[in-house]
């Protein structure tokens, strides 16, 4: 029986949260048995491996406002761990289930990342971003002078397939090593959304805010750096050690400046504000890096553009353009703003098409000149020796661009006019 004294609280379920995480779970579930070519869940399982490596990274740039020019040393390292444990399993020398082999990785990014980290998260800011710079040139640099570990240019190869199958499972085929990258996907993004509401998360995010508040309450800013510094290194490591396992092969390509500059570029553009944003960022990572590239050779220069337009005009990312509509959606109102949102659209489609088959024919004049003047362009023919062919496409492209200023506007009246209604509906609410 209860005394007086005492009092009991019941907390509600956050049926929401529930929703959105069974929605997740589920998604990875099914996703291979949707696409279910050999393409589709090649590309599955590499989503699955950048997802966990974009959040990790964003444990540094969004949680702690640290920039790192040089994470993919950590991942690195986890991979290089990875298979050389793989091959020491391999060989009967050690005996561990390869389904724990990337927590070999999760370990070897913690090491490394304790060590480099201390000196990196003495400095925030700008020196933080240039040591981390060097530190990752550094690493670079010693993987072609010490090939006994790196494996030269050649790499280091491996094989996941090791002993006897159990229930059936070898990690031979594809779909099985999905599998296994996407429970790992799933439980470490629990684990870094967990660690968003602990008192280091919280203490992460002051540190970012206001680091002067921080050490004024008596908390060291740059042990909060330090510990934030090493969990994500644990984790990147985990996805370096995912990576090992699915390509079963590791270069020195995996500590270069290119991949840790893709992961800051994806996270930003998918939102290193919200904790979703990265994993946007992912997906649209292994697209970029695997389809576009195999589409055009100019794939660089899009996603530059994309990158530059999106620093100018969203710099919260793609998450921040959906957080934003569906706050309109919540107040009822995004149903007005479709047929603006329809003529943006088009109109931007068309600027890009006109843009593109520029590009395009000067990219095949440049590089492919010996197959002849003409090329395919969204399956038609379009000869680069003709003045046809370029005046077609910068007609394309300027009546695009007019088209697209004039819906731009239009479109920017709307949205002002409905963000005004749902201001005044907030102070409405607020007074009753």
């Amino acid at each position: 029986m209860a005394t007086k004294d005492q009092v009991f609280h019941f907390k509600p379920y956050n049926v929401g949260r529930w929703m959105v995480w069974g929605l997740y779970a589920l998604a990875l579930v099914v996703a291979p048995l949707v696409w279910t070519s050999s393409l589709a869940q090649t590309l599955l399982t590499q989503m699955g491996i950048a997802i966990i490596a974009c959040l990790a990274y964003n444990i540094l740039l969004g949680q702690g406002g640290m920039l790192s020019f040089g994470h993919a040393v950590y991942s690195g390292f986890g991979a290089f761990l990875a298979i050389h444990t793989l091959n020491f399993v391999s060989s009967g020398a050690w005996h561990l289930p390869v389904s724990l082999v990337p927590l070999v990785g999760g370990v070897a990014g913690l090491v490394f990342a304790a060590l480099l980290g201390y000196v990196s998260t003495k400095k925030a800011g700008t020196p933080f971003a240039m040591i981390t710079l060097g530190l990752g040139e550094l690493i670079w640099s010693m993987s072609l002078m010490l090939p006994e570990f790196f494996g030269g240019e050649g790499g280091v190869s491996g094989n996941r397939v090791v002993g006897a199958a159990v229930w059936g499972v070898s990690f031979g085929p594809q779909i099985q090593i999905y599998y296994l990258i996407a429970l790992y996907c799933f439980v470490c993004t629990a684990l870094m959304f967990a660690l968003t509401g602990t008192p280091l998360g919280r203490m992460l995010n002051a540190v970012r805010d206001n680091p002067e508040r921080v050490e004024f309450i008596g908390y060291d800013t740059q042990w909060v750096r330090y510990m934030a510094f090493m969990i994500s290194g644990f984790f990147a490591g985990i996805a370096g050690g995912l990576t090992a396992l699915n390509f079963e092969i590791v270069t020195a390509e995996v500590v270069g400046a290119a991949r840790s500059g893709a992961y800051l570029l994806f996270t930003f553009l998918g939102g290193a504000t919200f904790f979703f944003g990265p994993i946007i960022g992912a997906v649209l990572m292994v697209v970029a890096l695997v389809l576009l590239s195999e589409l055009t050779k100019a794939w660089l220069l899009y996603l530059g553009l994309v990158f530059v337009f999106m620093v100018m005009f969203a710099p919260g990312g793609f998450a921040s353009l959906i957080m934003m509509n569906l706050r309109v959606a919540a107040f009822g109102k995004l149903r007005r703003l479709l047929a603006a949102y329809l003529a943006l659209g088009g109109t931007a489609l068309t600027c890009l098409v006109g843009a593109a088959a520029m590009v395009e024919m000067i990219y095949h004049r440049q590089l492919n000149e010996a197959l002849g003047p003409e090329l395919r362009f969204l399956g038609a023919t379009l000869d680069s020796s003709h003045l046809d062919a370029w005046f077609g496409a910068a007609w394309v492209l300027t009546v695009g661009l007019v088209m697209f200023e004039v819906t731009r506007r239009q479109f920017k009246h709307e949205w002002d006019e409905t963000q005004a209604e749902i201001e005044k509906e907030i102070k409405r609410r607020e007074t009753l």
